[in-house]
């Protein structure tokens, strides 16, 4: 029998329409001088000034309670101001990881004292997250982890490797998923999360690994009898699994899950407006709907994060259909345009062409792979 799944209607504040034209014009204001290219690599344009100027104006750490530096302001607005940065092609991965899991996750599961210490710096802008997650020769099973944290006196002791760490080298933390008891036969349990202060702590060694198109964004981060104290254990010892999952609803579920393509569809319908013809009305108005219903998923997910709901199954879905019409849209693009990608070029449309056409392979592996995001979506609808 399968689950009635639905999707809840989006949530509604009166101050949010005020919000997404503030938002507007403090970014064009702010990226007047980026280029298409540029505005391309959202995702991965690392600026820490921008991410202090969206703290300065109280833009990150949005839900949060003020005591630990937040706004106690709704999910919608935070969805807002997501939107319009992505839409604009802002660097936002200076902040994104530490705003969007690292620090709800210690929201919920964090120590008086992590929140205290860590939640204040990333909602000014200033702290800088990674994700400890994927390992060598595991793919998106996250459950065969052999990264291990043995207790020792006063803390613990870890040693393995982490893969595809992205920004692991300018990050300042890590939310480190490792066993800390059993082992990897063991699936699920006997695993936990640990806080890694990357700046300070010895037995670390952070490798590049670079991409197809030529950047290094990605890591291999290996721990070598890494010493952690006790109080970086987030939440319980042997939750980590729960926590784990909890953590990768808010990184499946958001608009950057079918906005990381935007510039190329911008630059393609600006190529069209001299060489419109039916096949490319159809194309874009299957596109354009395509992304308005995107749209209305990704926000009725922040609809549920609202009302305090676990989205794992509705993010994993809006993850899946978003990362399918973002590697559909380079193809779809050169149907359309008879040009060949080169990030060389004076075209605006064909750099960027370029870009999204070397980096689209990453966005089905990105936040879980698309088979094991089916596999999740399959056990939410009771088929499995």
């Amino acid at each position: 029998m399968t689950t009635d799944l639905r999707f809840p209607t989006p949530p509604s504040h009166e101050g949010a329409e005020a919000l997404r034209h503030e938002v507007r014009d403090f970014l064009a204001n702010v990226l007047v001088d980026r280029s298409s290219l540029r505005r391309a690599d959202s995702w991965n344009g690392f600026d820490r000034d921008f991410s202090r100027k969206l703290g300065q104006r109280g833009w990150l750490g949005m839900t949060w309670p003020k005591k630990y530096g937040g706004h106690e302001r709704s999910a919608y607005e935070r969805y807002v101001v997501m939107e319009e940065t992505l839409a604009a092609g802002a660097p936002v991965a200076s902040h994104w990881i530490a705003d969007r899991q690292s620090g709800p996750s210690l929201l919920k599961y964090g120590t008086e004292a992590q929140k205290e210490a860590i939640l204040p710096g990333i909602a000014a802008g200033e702290t800088v997250f990674c994700i400890g997650m994927s390992e060598p020769d595991s793919g998106s099973d996250l459950a065969a982890t052999r990264t291990r944290a043995t207790p020792v006196d006063g803390g613990w002791n870890v040693t393995g490797t982490k893969l595809w760490t992205t920004g692991a080298h300018q990050a300042d933390y890590m939310i480190l998923f490792c066993r800390t008891s059993g082992s990897p036969a063991d699936r699920q349990a006997g695993t936990s999360q640990l806080l890694v202060d990357l700046k300070t702590t010895t037995g670390i060694t952070i490798r590049p690994i670079i991409d197809l198109a030529g950047q290094h964004h990605f890591n291999e981060v290996h721990f070598e009898d890494a010493f952690l104290p006790s109080g970086a254990l987030i939440g319980s010892e042997g939750a980590g699994w729960e926590q784990v999952m909890s953590e990768l609803a808010f990184e499946r579920s958001g608009p950057e899950r079918f906005l990381s393509s935007m510039q190329l569809l911008i630059e393609l319908v600006g190529a069209l407006q001299d060489a419109s013809s039916e096949a490319a009305e159809l194309a874009l108005g299957r596109l354009t709907a395509h992304l308005v219903t995107l749209r209305r998923l990704s926000r009725g997910v922040a609809a549920m994060l609202e009302a305090g709901a676990n989205p794992g199954t509705h993010a994993a879905i809006v993850k899946d259909l978003g990362a399918t019409f973002e590697q559909d849209l380079p193809d779809i693009a050169r149907s359309l345009i008879d040009a060949e990608p080169d990030a060389a070029s004076t075209s605006d449309f064909v750099a960027v062409l370029a870009h999204i056409t070397m980096n689209a392979p990453s966005f089905s592996l990105r936040g879980g792979t698309r088979e094991i995001l089916r596999g999740i979506i399959a056990r939410g609808l009771g088929l499995r």
